[in-house]
């Protein structure tokens, strides 16, 4: 089996046992790259030296038997909203083009404490903002399987790459499905994990109440394998949930026979034919291995997107204010005074959809009262007071 074909797990095991080095891994890894990703392009930045330099560390941290964690030695990419200390770390957006952070992010931290080897930034809707990987201001990622779909997004360079084989497993974040939407895209395995469990310290903020830390990879072992190395509490972040440690691969065996499923039937019905025969296909394969399926109702379901519509933009709207041009990022090269340069170094650096997202954020925070009075009025009415 080639050294592409294996899940990080498998890879780790390889490793340690000196069947294969860090270095063979993350140069094959580093091939695989150069070979298709002027077709796929999922990465924004690839830090080849970077990468074969820490590799050779690792590998001599686990000889010497003090990297002994199932993720060492383990190539893995991560995606461009997450800070990496000397690494450019762009959004996928031209505001911040050359923005290179002093600090990493406490989960990427956590995954190189843990001996991942990071290869570089993945390509991804800009600041998150999109579900197709298209508005990223470097150039549109493409869906291995077929290079005139989209892998979804925002994390489609992420997902892009671990169904290509650009890496055993990816850093993604999600906001409202940009984990578990390109996954599906791309035929692999995504987790989007409690909101608190990975810190947000050092990723760069969409909306702060809903972006949450996960990861891509190929099996459901894998993520939880990463996933467990990337959680811990961090007093920097002041939604962490402070929880002792945490194996997320135990249990992954012991079968499924009593585990209740919730299914919305009412929401499955409502899918394409071949999406609902899928889905209900593969809940009888659940069913034959002993889950018990509850049939549970939605009724407020159809809130979901017009609340994030409200939720999201407003904090975009907050969020992206710190990029003025003043202190980091894109400034305007020709400009009269301070609010001349701040204008027109946001509007050279944001793209359509920010801007959009902006505009509507900046709306929300402007009549809050107002949306806040006619939701509850609504609300009450729906509910006959």
């Amino acid at each position: 089996m080639s050294i592409l074909d294996l899940t990080a797990l498998e890879l780790g095991k390889k490793i340690k046992a000196g069947e294969i080095t860090s270095p063979q891994a993350t140069e094959a890894v580093i091939k695989q790259i150069k070979a298709v990703e002027e077709q796929v392009h999922s990465y924004v930045t690839l830090d080849e030296e970077g990468a074969m330099k820490r590799a050779k560390e690792v590998q001599a941290q686990i000889e010497a038997g003090t990297l002994t964690g199932p993720l060492a030695g383990v190539p893995a990419a991560i995606k461009d909203n997450m800070c990496t200390k000397g690494m450019r770390t762009t959004c996928s957006s031209k505001i911040l083009e050359n923005f290179v952070p002093t600090y990493t992010a406490e989960a990427v931290l956590n995954l190189e404490k843990a001996g991942a080897v990071i290869l570089g930034k993945t390509n991804m809707d800009e600041f998150a903002m999109g579900s197709t990987t298209e508005t990223s201001a470097y150039g549109v990622t493409r869906n291995p399987w077929n290079l005139e779909h989209v892998p979804g997004g925002s994390s489609g360079g992420s997902a892009s790459c671990v169904a290509a084989r650009l890496t055993p497993a990816a850093t993604a974040t999600d906001t409202g499905g940009s984990i578990r939407q390109p996954a599906a895209f791309c035929g692999v395995t995504g987790i989007k994990p409690t909101y608190g469990r990975p810190s947000r310290w050092g990723m760069i903020a969409f909306a702060s109440s809903l972006d949450t830390a996960g990861v891509i990879a190929q099996t459901a072992e894998d993520c939880a394998l990463v996933l467990s190395q990337m959680i811990g509490f961090d007093k920097r972040d002041s939604t962490s949930i402070e929880l002792p440690p945490e194996d997320l691969t135990i249990g992954l065996n012991d079968g499924v026979k009593g585990l209740r499923i919730g299914v919305p039937r009412a929401w499955i019905d409502k899918a394409a034919p071949a999406l609902r025969d899928s889905i209900y296909a593969a809940l009888k394969v659940y069913e034959d291995l002993g889950a018990v399926l509850v049939d549970i109702k939605l009724e407020k379901a159809d809130l979901g997107v017009p609340v994030y519509y409200i939720i999201a933009p407003a904090e975009a709207s907050s969020n992206l204010g710190r990029f003025d041009g003043v202190r980091y990022g894109h400034r305007a090269q020709n400009y009269t005074d301070l609010l001349d340069m701040i204008k027109k170094s946001r509007d050279e650096g944001f793209g359509p959809e920010p801007k959009r997202r902006i505009l509507i954020g900046t709306y929300v925070l402007s009549h809050a009262a107002a949306i806040y009075a006619a939701t509850r009025q609504a609300l009450y009415t729906q509910a006959g007071k």
